[in-house]
């Protein structure tokens, strides 16, 4: 019975997981990655709709990222969309294309980087436990409502542990990975 509870939340787990992994794709590193820019919200057709659904989007260089929109007539709404969601990017037109220069980052810039990386794990964090605590909570209810023993009940805290803690190792070795990724030269 406590293990259906628990297996309830191992989707919410994943797309916490997932959401913070896209998060983490955001975070700016010394090299072009399409992810920096894919989810910016351009204006057009009437709605806003993120820079990956109008546009095709390449890093052909390390520090350099190539945005070919599908239709020509919306080039200078995602110029304007990019130019004002990103400091730091340097945005220039080049025919039917748009190329952005992605500067070296400088000590400050990586260490503010790092602060953030360090807040969006805390935040992943909070989700996880957030869930826990509701999944205790109804393991709890049941055994007071007597649908399962108590041996079950601290059977079902420790597996429960035991998945949180896998979840938060996959977000620290994800952390450590992307700090090591931002401070290296």
């Amino acid at each position: 019975m406590y293990k259906d509870i628990i297996n309830k939340i191992k989707p919410n787990l994943e797309q916490a997981l997932l959401k913070f992994k896209e998060d983490l794709g955001s975070l700016r590193t010394g090299r072009a990655t399409p992810a920096l820019i894919e989810t910016v919200e351009v204006e057009c057709y009437g709605s806003r709709l993120p820079l990956k659904q109008v546009a095709a989007i390449s890093a052909p260089e390390p520090r350099v990222l190539i945005v070919q929109p599908w239709d020509r007539n919306i080039i200078k709404d995602i110029e304007k969309a990019i130019g004002a969601s990103r400091s730091g990017l340097s945005v220039a037109m080049a025919g039917d294309l748009i190329r952005i220069n992605i500067p070296p980052l400088n000590e400050e810039s990586r260490k503010e980087l790092v602060r953030v990386l360090h807040q969006k794990m805390e935040s992943v964090r909070i989700v996880i436990r957030s869930l826990r605590e509701q999944v205790w909570k109804e393991i709890q209810d049941k055994e007071r409502s007597g649908e399962i023993r108590e041996d079950d009940k601290f059977r079902g805290k420790d597996e429960l542990q035991k998945l949180i803690d896998e979840y938060n190792k996959k977000i620290e070795d994800l952390g450590e990975m992307k700090e090591k990724e931002i401070m290296t030269v």
